[in-house]
């Protein structure tokens, strides 16, 4: 270690040393090349295996640290135990084994369907009859069980992690009413999507080299009203007030603005910044109970933070405003467009605009697929791929519509210092694959537009490959160590978990926790993997609605009701996957393998890790 580097382990109490540690031995149980040589550390990430199933394998290894971390923890423990446990509901004992179709029961019903079945799915709905159950505060109606604690034991199966996002999110059960309890077939989630992800963004075409290029192809008189239209509704998203008032802004510098106004606004943005840094208040930002309290929302304007961010906002529009005046005003027009398309400052200024079209609706009608799967032992005949389906069905458009249509944007409101409500129209959703080698559960998916009544099929489309960041290859002892040492140090005050700050405070400090080590943090915060990246496009006109040049989204599908779509999809999985697999014995073999009598072997159970167990917990665990 360089003597530079082992000084600031003495001086921090040694917590820079700490995080090295953890760090460097986590490194060598993921398969990384550690060498020590004197002072020098060097590390390298792992070669890619060639063959798909080892690295699958060895992925999995990698994840399973971590979830078996926090299966490890005890009131993880205690809720599993606890699921687990029969309790009395409704003149009947039932635990979470209640909740998991009997795979030997299973199969025996397949078994006696006919040859027939194939081409009815009324004979197989008698078997498996799926329906989708929204997750919210209520309790299930055939266990008493919370939908959420449903939810949550059976994400514990998962070989990652189960960690919440903030953001908007919307849990999905797909239950199963031909059998006693309705069993859980899989479980779904949709939250809010990441902000920058390169292939997805190239594919609905609003990267900005994408956007430019389509645009100076064909320029045309709507795009123009449509830039300016988007500076004209950003500015009035901003709460000016106070900048008003000490003489930062005034209304005519809109149609005059000078370089001069717009360096004042960046000096009171940074100044601002530090005082936030300085004098936070993680009080100050909890969330509003009234979401319609414009003086709240004010007052959270006024604060450091938004003060500094609508600083940099305002300048940034003047800036562009700037730009864009010798081709767009005083009335916007398709040659004024061509011609700023040729002019560097304008063509930045045109990417500031779509950059904020992009921000505004990526939060909100966009999504990521962040859990989807099947669980035991309905994810033997390939009930991934109907949960799958499912997960994207106009009764979930219309349950995601229906919770966050009157959702005041938490970032654009304290912006505004008034509440903001995006539209809510979910136009595309976008997941990822685990392993590199692909999800079976994604693959071939097509719902053909007469399944659902549209103008066009809804599809599972590979858009690329990525290699993600995160920290999933880290245990939790070295993030609570990069963490420490990120908070120890005074530059690290700069994350304070605030949401508004930035996106994942945590991973900032993780991040800036290697840079105090004088880590390569890009490096080591690479998982070593690929992975598949996947969208789906419920709309015929995405790229149109998400910039707002078209005011309502063209669906692929018609607005049926919430039964009659899922039973169509179902209907649909039956016949292309379900029939040929029901008809298999190594198949139907494995799902019989999972049983819920006594002792219970079922694929859906949470497997604890071996830890000394907490008081009273191992007669609860012999009880099954």
């Amino acid at each position: 270690m360089p003597e530079k580097a082992r000084e600031r382990c003495l001086a921090r109490d040694n917590a820079a040393l700490t995080a090295a540690t953890h760090v460097l031995l986590d490194l060598v149980g993921q398969g990384w090349n550690v060498q020590v040589n004197g002072d020098e550390v060097s590390v390298a990430p792992p070669l890619g295996v060639g063959d798909p199933v080892e690295e699958k394998r060895r992925v999995r290894r990698q994840e399973l640290i971590k979830r078996d971390e926090q299966l490890a923890v005890p009131s993880v423990r205690r809720f599993v135990v606890a699921m687990e446990k029969p309790r009395e509901f409704d003149g009947k004992f039932v635990s979470i084994f209640s909740l998991m179709r009997d795979g030997k029961e299973l199969a025996t019903a397949l078994r006696a369907l006919d040859d027939s079945a194939a081409a009815d799915p009324k004979k197989l709905r008698r078997v498996i009859d799926p329906y989708v159950q929204i997750v919210t505060g209520e309790r299930c109606t055939q266990t008493g069980f919370k939908l959420m604690d449903i939810w949550r034991y059976f994400r514990h199966t998962w070989s990652n992690q189960y960690t919440s996002t903030p953001g908007r999110t919307l849990m999905i059960l797909i239950r199963d009413r031909a059998a006693p309890f309705h069993p859980v077939i899989g479980i779904a989630a949709l939250g809010s999507a990441v902000v920058q992800l390169a292939e997805r963004d190239d594919w609905i075409g609003w990267q900005s080299g994408v956007f430019l290029e389509d645009l100076s192809a064909t320029p045309t008189l709507r795009m123009a009203r449509w830039i300016a239209a988007r500076l004209q509704t950003a500015l009035n998203e901003l709460y000016v007030d106070d900048l008003v008032k000490d003489g930062l802004y005034w209304p005519s510098l809109w149609d005059n603005p000078t370089t001069d106004a717009i360096e004042r606004l960046l000096k009171e943005a940074e100044s601002r910044r530090r005082d936030h840094h300085r004098f936070v208040k993680p009080t100050e930002f909890k969330k509003l109970h009234d979401a319609d309290d414009v003086d709240a929302w004010r007052r959270r304007a006024e604060l450091d933070l938004f003060r500094s961010k609508r600083c940099l906002a305002l300048a940034d529009l003047l800036g562009a405003r700037q730009a864009l005046a010798p081709y767009l005003y005083p009335k916007p027009t398709r040659s004024g467009l061509s011609r700023a398309l040729e002019d560097p400052k304008a063509r930045r200024a045109i990417v500031s605009v779509l950059r904020r079209a992009k921000a505004d609706a990526v939060g909100t009608e966009i999504a990521d697929l962040t859990v989807c799967g099947a669980v035991a032992p309905y994810n033997s005949l390939l009930g991934g791929k109907l949960v799958s389906m499912l997960a994207v069905s106009p009764t979930v458009v219309k349950a995601y519509k229906q919770r966050y249509s009157s959702y005041a944007s938490e970032i654009a409101s304290s912006m505004a210092g008034r509440p903001i409500r995006r539209r809510s129209n979910l136009v595309f959703i976008g997941t990822t694959s685990l392993y590199g080698s692909g999800a079976s559960q994604y693959n071939r998916i097509r719902i053909p537009p007469e399944v659902l009544g549209g103008s066009s099929s809804i599809e599972f489309r590979q858009l690329g490959r990525s290699k993600s960041f995160g920290t999933s290859h880290l245990s939790a002892e070295s993030v609570r160590a990069l963490v420490r040492l990120a908070e120890q140090t005074a530059g690290g005050a700069r994350v304070n978990s605030i949401f508004g700050e930035g996106v994942n405070p945590k991973f900032r400090k993780v991040r800036h926790g290697f840079d105090l080590l004088r880590w390569p943090s890009d490096v080591l915060l690479q998982h070593g993997r690929q992975r598949i990246i996947y969208g789906i496009s419920l709309v015929n006109n995405l790229l149109p609605y998400l910039l707002g040049a078209d005011a309502e989204p063209s669906y692929k599908f018609r607005w049926r009701s919430s039964n009659g779509n899922v039973e169509s999809i179902s209907a649909w999985w039956m016949r292309r996957w379900l029939a040929p697999r029901s008809r298999r014995t190594d198949v139907l073999a494995a799902v019989t393998a999972n049983q819920t009598t006594r002792p219970v072997s079922h694929g859906a159970r949470v497997v604890l890790p071996v830890v000394p167990l907490l008081p009273g917990e191992y007669e609860q665990l012999e009880l099954y």
